[in-house]
């Protein structure tokens, strides 16, 4: 971690060693001013059960700079955009350096729970969201289904390739001490 601001390092340390339940963050390998995220949907949201990816940069201004994160995940949501950009005041003008990492993935987290269609950055899903709110939080579990459930997926199915492979290799072994 040599070079880089004492900010930056604290951060790194402050979220290996204290995980926030339901989110996970590390930082990239080749540039330390990136972490990669990988934030749960909360229980009871159209988002439960996903695995979302984000990525979070730090810039060489911060903590006095807000860091920039961006969903790498699709997502229906009215306070994400396509490209994955996130509209939540902490990250523009209401940012303040006493703010912590921690914090700021708790409140992306909690604006799965609570989205904001008054102040959105996916106008054409916010306007869904306001006159269709089931239809909407329908295409939110679906989109979920389809995209962020696709990790959970192949763990899964990597799981039980591994119990058909053990399987198999203990019905030869049976072969071999039959024979």
């Amino acid at each position: 971690m040599a070079g880089l601001s004492p900010s930056i390092i604290k951060v790194t340390q402050h979220l290996l060693a204290e995980p926030v339940p339901g989110i996970k963050a590390e930082p990239d390998e080749s540039n330390a001013h990136y972490f990669h995220v990988v934030i749960a949907g909360p229980q009871d949201s159209p988002f439960e059960g996903g695995t979302f990816k984000l990525d979070l940069f730090l810039p060489e201004e911060y903590p006095m700079a807000a860091p920039r994160v961006c969903f790498m995940t699709i997502i229906y949501h009215p306070n994400v955009d396509k490209l994955g950009r996130i509209c939540l005041d902490i990250l523009k003008d209401k940012w303040s350096p006493a703010l912590q990492i921690h914090t700021v993935l708790l409140l992306i987290q909690a604006l799965l729970s609570a989205s904001n269609p008054d102040d959105p950055l996916a106008n054409d899903v916010a306007q869904r969201w306001k006159t269709n709110k089931a239809q909407a939080i329908e295409t939110a579990r679906a989109w979920t289904r389809l995209y962020a459930l696709k990790i959970n997926l192949i763990i899964k199915y990597a799981s039980l390739l591994l119990s058909c492979q053990d399987f198999f290799l203990f019905c030869l072994h049976l072969m071999d001490t039959q024979s």
